[in-house]
Order: structure tokens, then sequence, then C-alpha cells
């Protein structure tokens, strides 16, 4: 069974870390320069989420923001997994669990500025009490 119960949902949580890194100026400022604009596109449920770097905005839904240049494919059970720090990407993208089109030396990069949201996406899921996202 999937986590997330419906779009909205993924918006909220999975969108929502994107939110809380955007208000972070020093890391906005640390993603700016890599050029990298990341379409995630979800599975189980349905939802994409285009992060523009270098323009310092989010967008939510299918046909949304500027074309990527980097592309990520993965189901949302993985993306929670992810934040949480219990998915490694470059060992899921070898096995096949997250799908990735475009130059993801550039992503990968930025990804250790990624960690630094692990503890926000977990208070949020616990201010939320979704103890079902957080025991996965």
């Amino acid at each position: 069974m999937a986590a997330f119960t419906d779009e909205a949902e993924v918006y909220t949580y999975l969108g929502g870390v994107f939110r809380r890194g955007l208000e972070d100026p020093v890391l906005v400022e640390k993603l700016r320069p890599s050029g990298v604009v990341l379409r995630i596109t979800y599975t189980d449920p349905d939802a994409v989420i285009t992060m523009d770097m270098p323009g310092g905005v989010l967008h939510e839904g299918a046909g949304e923001g500027p074309e990527p240049n980097v592309e990520l494919f993965m189901t949302a059970d993985t993306g929670n997994r992810f934040w949480l720090g219990k998915v490694v990407l470059p060992v899921a993208l070898a096995k096949g669990q997250v799908r990735a089109k475009g130059p993801v030396a550039k992503l990968l990069k930025v990804l250790p500025l990624a960690k630094g949201m692990f503890g926000p996406y977990r208070e949020q899921l616990e201010a939320a009490g979704r103890q079902d996202l957080l025991d996965v």
C-alpha cells in the first residue's frame, strides 16, 4: 500500500521539503550556481515537482515550470524514504529504484546539500502526526 493517499499529500510533504529549503537563503545561494532544473515524476500516487535551482522556485504539477535538465522518476514512497535518509540516490539509481534522464552528475554535486533537509522533513512529518510515513 502506498504511503501517500493522493497527489495533494505528495505536494504537502515531498513538495514541502523543497518549500522549506527555499526559505533558507544560504541553501538557495548554494543551489543557484548548480544550473540544475530538476523535475521529479512520482508514481503511486502520480505527482510532478520541478525545482528550478537557478531561479529558486518550486513548481508543482505536470507541465508546470521550466524545462528540466535533469529528471528523476520514482515512487512517492521512494521519495519519502529518500528524505528520511533511508535511500542512497546513487545506489537507488544502480538498482533501478530511481530512473534518471539528463546529466545526473550535476545533480550528484548538489546532493550533499539535500542531507541538511532530512531533519526538517522528519520534523514536518512528526508535527503532522504522520507516524505511518516515518515508520518505513
